[in-house]
C-alpha cells in the first residue's frame, strides 16, 4: 500500500515508523525541512518538503498512485484541504484527518461523501479525555483500552512489592479466584516481554496486561492489589482543548474540578466556558501553587499540556506534595516504560488511539480494532472471526498461532468467554488477539478467508 502523511510531529512521525515497518511505501511531507532530514535518516520513507494543502506538493509525493493519505498536521484547515484534493483530484482510496476542533466530529454532515469525503477523522484530544475518565473510574490502572464498545477491558498496571500475588503462579490464580473471568496477556519483567503460561509467577515490578469483562474489572484489580477508592476531587493542568474537553466531562459528572492554566486570556474563555470548574492563572510545575491549593487533599492530578516533560515534571511533584494519584499525558514511546517506575500512576496516550484507527485501514481481515500497547512491540486486535479463516471451529489449543500469540476474550453474540485451551473460536465471533509485532504478517493470513471460500 502505498501512503502519503501530511505532519511530521509526533502522530505522523510515529505512523510512519509503523507502516513503513511493515513494508508500506510511506511518503512524508511537511514545511519543516530540517524535521524531514532526521526523519529520513530513521526511517525507510521518502519525504517532500512543502505544504500538504498545495496540489503541486501532493503531485510531488505521488498523490495520483497513492492508496491512503494521512493528514495529521497541527492545523485543522490544512488537512482537510489535503484530504479534499486528494477526493477531488486523484482516486485515493482512503482519506484520513485530524480535527481538532472540539466543536466538529466524524458523523459533521461537513466530512460526508457529499461534502470533504473524509473516511475517518481522527480527534487524538477527544480519545485523551475517554483515557484520563476511564483511569478516573478504575484508579488502580496504569493504562486502559475498550473493546467491544466498552464491554472489554485492556488493562495494564505495575505489580507492587507488597502484592499479594507475588510468587504465585497464574494457574494458582486462577484456582484461588475462579469466579473472576481474567486473562493475563502479556508480561513485560526488566524490558523483556514474556508470553505467560499457567506455571508463569508473578514477580514484584513485573508490567502485566490483563483482559478483563468490564464488570469484573474492579475485582481484578483488587486481587491484583491495584484498587483504590473512587476519586472526587480533581486538578487538571493545561487549558488547551484536551484540559477543557476533560474539565467539562468532569463537571458533567458532578467532580469537584479545578485546571490551572498560564494564559491569562485562556484563563478567562475558560471561566467563561465552565460553569462549576475552577479556573486558575498559573505554572502547574509549581510548588507553591499546588501547596496553595492543598494538592495533599486531591484525588487526582492530570497534567495534559501540549510539553510532556511538564506534564512528568507536574505530575510527580503533585505526587510526592501528596495527590493520591497522577496522570500524565505522553505522546513519546520511549518514556512508556519509565512511567511506572518513577511513580507517576497512569499514562494518557492519545497518539495511540490515532495509530490505532489508522491501522484498521491497514491490516488485513474483518479487523474491528488495532491497537499498540506500551512501548508498541505488542498490538491488541479485535477481530469478527471469518468462516474457513484458520483461527475458527477448531479448540485454541489446536490453532497453531505465532508465537507469542494469546486469545485474551471471546465474545459471541451477548456472551463474554475468558478461554482456555479447550475454547472454540465459531464464525462471527468477536475475538480479541494480543500478538508480537513482529509475527503480524502472519497472524493476519490466519485472520483472512482462503481463497477455497470462495470456489
Amino acid at each position: 500500500m502505498k501512503v502519503i502523511i501530511v505532519g511530521a510531529g509526533e502522530v505522523g512521525y510515529n505512523i510512519a515508523d509503523v507502516l513503513s515497518r511493515e513494508g508500506h511505501g510511506v511518503t512524508m511531507i511537511d514545511q519543516d525541512e530540517l524535521k524531514l532530514q532526521e526523519i529520513a535518516e530513521k526511517l525507510d520513507v521518502l519525504t517532500v518538503h512543502g505544504s500538504g494543502s498545495s496540489p503541486q506538493v501532493l503531485r510531488k509525493a505521488g498523490l495520483d498512485g497513492a492508496d491512503m493519505i494521512i493528514a495529521v498536521t497541527n492545523s485543522d484547515d490544512t488537512n482537510m484541504v489535503a484530504c479534499l484534493l486528494a477526493s477531488s483530484q486523484s482516486n485515493v482510496g482512503y482519506k484520513v484527518a485530524r480535527i481538532r476542533n472540539a466543536e466538529l466530529n466524524g458523523t459533521s454532515v461537513i466530512f460526508d461523501k457529499n461534502h470533504l469525503n473524509i473516511d475517518l477523522c481522527i480527534n487524538p484530544e477527544r480519545e485523551a479525555v475517554k483515557n484520563a475518565l476511564n483511569l478516573i473510574e478504575f484508579p488502580g490502572a496504569t493504562e486502559i483500552i475498550d473493546f467491544v464498545d466498552g464491554r472489554i477491558k485492556l488493562i495494564g498496571f505495575s505489580v507492587g512489592p507488597d502484592s499479594q500475588v507475588i510468587g504465585k503462579t497464574l494457574r494458582e490464580l486462577r484456582l484461588l479466584y475462579p469466579r473472576t473471568k481474567v486473562l493475563v496477556t502479556s508480561i513485560i519483567r526488566k524490558e523483556k516481554i514474556l508470553a505467560p503460561t499457567g506455571d508463569t509467577s508473578m514477580q514484584g515490578g513485573d508490567y502485566v496486561f490483563a483482559v478483563s469483562a468490564s464488570d469484573e474489572l474492579r475485582e481484578m484489580l483488587r486481587i491484583y492489589g491495584k484498587s483504590g477508592e473512587a476519586l472526587k476531587k480533581v486538578l487538571i493542568m493545561g487549558g488547551g482543548n484536551t484540559g477543557f474537553m476533560l474539565a467539562e466531562a468532569l463537571e458533567a459528572r458532578g467532580l469537584s474540578t479545578k485546571i490551572i492554566e498560564k494564559r491569562s486570556g485562556r484563563c478567562e474563555d475558560l471561566a467563561a466556558m465552565l460553569e462549576k470548574v475552577t479556573v486558575l492563572h498559573g505554572d502547574g510545575t509549581n510548588q507553591e501553587l499546588l501547596q496553595e491549593e492543598n494538592i495533599q487533599n486531591t484525588d487526582c492530578f492530570i497534567a495534559v499540556t501540549d510539553d510532556e516533560e511538564a506534564n512528568i515534571l507536574g505530575a510527580l511533584l503533585a505526587k510526592r506534595l501528596g495527590a493520591k494519584k497522577s496522570i500524565a499525558l505522553i505522546n513519546r514511546v520511549e518514556y512508556m516504560p519509565l512511567v511506572s517506575t518513577v511513580g507517576i500512576d497512569g499514562v494518557i496516550n492519545p497518539r495511540h488511539a490515532a495509530v490505532s484507527k489508522i491501522l484498521n485501514y491497514i491490516r488485513k481481515g474483518k479487523i474491528v480494532s488495532a491497537t499498540p500497547l506500551h512501548d508498541e512491540r505488542v498490538e491488541a486486535y479485535e477481530v469478527v472471526a471469518l468462516e474457513t479463516a484458520d483461527i475458527t471451529d477448531r479448540p485454541i489449543k489446536d490453532v497453531k498461532f505465532p508465537p507469542g500469540t494469546i486469545v485474551g476474550a471471546i465474545i459471541r453474540r451477548e456472551e463474554i468467554m475468558i478461554p482456555d485451551g479447550d475454547s472454540v473460536i465459531r464464525p462471527e465471533d468477536h475475538v480479541i488477539i494480543f500478538t508480537l509485532r513482529s509475527t503480524i504478517p502472519k497472524l493476519e493470513k490466519m485472520l483472512t478467508v482462503k481463497l477455497d471460500y470462495f470456489e
